[in-house]
Order: C-alpha cells, then structure tokens, then sequence
C-alpha cells in the first residue's frame, strides 16, 4: 500500500505486483489528470482502471455516483473496490469489463484512459472506436501514452481532430464528440482499407496460382 498526493488530496492505494505501476502513480496518469479538466455534471468512464487511481481521483472531483470504472482483470477490479472503500467512494460503480463489453451507458461526458503501449494497437483502437459511440455529444476523450503518431491519426480519424499536448514525454491526447457519426474521412478511410485489403488478397491469390502453373 501507499499514499500519494493528487491535486493537494491525498489518497491511500492497495496494489498488487499483477498491475501496472504497482509502487506509485506513474507519471503519464499524472500528465492526463492535468488536462483533464472535470466539470460539474460531468458523467465519467475509468477506462482500464487498474487499482483505481484516476477513477477515486475522478469521483473525488465530481461525485462517486457520477463514475463507471472498469477493467478486464479480476484483481484490478477486486483492487479498484478496495481502493474505493478504503477513500471514502464506495458508490463508485465498478465492473469487470473487456474494454465496452458491459458498459451500456452511452452519455459519458468524459472518457478517462491510460491504454497498454507495449503492446499493438489493436485495443487502443477498440477503446477509441468503442469509446467514440459511448460519449454524449460535446464528450471527451482522454488518452495518454508515449507514441505520437498513431494515436494523433487514430483519434482525428474518428473524432475529426484532436487536441495533443507532451509532458515529461508523454502525450496527452483530448478529443471531443462533435457528431453522432464519425466524420466522413474516417467512414472512407476504412471502406478504402477495406478494398485495400482486397486488392493484396487478390495479388497473393494470382501468385500462387502462377506458382502452381509453374
């Protein structure tokens, strides 16, 4: 366990080896916290909570009962809770989650997320697609990670722009819900991939046919 000072709050986090940053709020929370700008009303999503920092942090600023954690393992979950009960949050709603899979709320003001990076991209583009269709109109989304190129070409793909900011080198990535529907470069940009895809299918099938005749 340690206690850690966030806006001149201080809070008291159970962890576990098993999560990411274990022994202290790293660095690129603490970079998207500082840009995130929490409003009255505002209805937020911990998106991959771990042991629960931006989310108790988040319900510290606007209300438990205004924040939806979630995470895929079991012991960010069991943590979260516990971290939860242990600030003084236990309304907090906290949910065993594959990124949306059992969310259903679709008016969230914020969505709040330090996706994994080590990894490919192939869950930081289910949390911003998925993310875009669960945001309210006028919604944000916040992300934070060490790579630029993609996530800025990614989140103007789906939101239409996006606002980036580095500190200590990390980005910090805000994009805003302006539409029901993403913009149409992003619809066409997937129907030309699609046919891209196609393409390259068809020209490995004609190499192997001229292999065979060969």
């Amino acid at each position: 366990m340690f206690t850690e000072a966030i806006d001149g709050s201080v809070f008291s986090f159970e962890t576990d080896p098993a999560v990411f940053s274990p022994g202290k709020i790293d660095a690129g929370t603490r970079a998207m916290l500082s840009e995130a700008d929490l409003r009255p009303g505002d209805k937020i999503l911990d998106l991959g909570c771990g042991y629960g920092v931006v989310g108790i942090w988040a319900a510290q600023k606007a209300g438990p009962e205004n924040v939806v954690m979630c995470d895929i393992l079991p012991a960010a979950v069991a943590l979260s809770k516990e971290n939860a009960l242990r600030n003084g949050l236990d309304e907090i709603q906290i949910i065993q989650s594959d990124g949306f899979e059992r969310i259903e709320a679709h008016d969230f003001t914020i969505i709040l997320s330090n996706p994994p990076y080590h990894a490919d991209f192939s869950v930081p583009k289910r949390f911003i697609e998925d993310g875009f269709r669960h945001l309210a109109i006028g919604g944000r989304m916040l992300m934070v990670t060490k790579r630029l190129d993609w996530y800025k070409n990614k989140l103007t793909s789906v939101f239409g722009g996006v606002r980036i900011k580095e500190t200590d080198g990390y980005y910090v990535f805000t994009a805003e819900k302006r539409s029901e529907a993403p913009p149409p470069k992003a619809r066409k940009t997937r129907h030309l991939s699609k046919k891209l895809e196609r393409a390259r299918q068809n020209e490995k099938n004609v190499v192997k046919r001229r292999r065979r005749q060969h």
